[in-house]
């Protein structure tokens, strides 16, 4: 997948916007019930990230998770942050 084909996948997914500090890059802040259950979604994500060698920038503060996605190899996004953007959205479904 080019790098245009990603970013109008990202277009597709919805929620994800680019990144405000000059990368190329997407984030979106994910708002759970509780703690408990944003921390629960980060380690669903931490898992698929250890399985795809993956791993997303992100911060937590209490029931709020926000991911960042970008390549660092690459110098801005692949397919793998697709694929992960694509996890996280069917992980959060399960929050809904």
């Amino acid at each position: 997948m080019e790098c245009d084909d990603i970013h109008k996948q990202f277009k597709n997914i919805g929620g994800w916007e680019k990144t405000e500090d000059g990368r190329d890059g997407y984030f979106k802040l994910f708002k759970f019930g509780d703690f408990k259950q944003a921390f629960s979604f980060m380690t669903s994500i931490a898992m698929k990230a250890e399985q795809i060698n993956h791993h997303p920038e992100w911060e937590n503060v209490y029931n709020k998770v926000t991911i960042t996605l970008t390549t660092h190899d690459v110098g801005g996004v692949s397919k793998l942050d697709y694929e992960m953007a694509i996890f996280a959205e069917n992980c959060f479904k399960n929050y809904s």
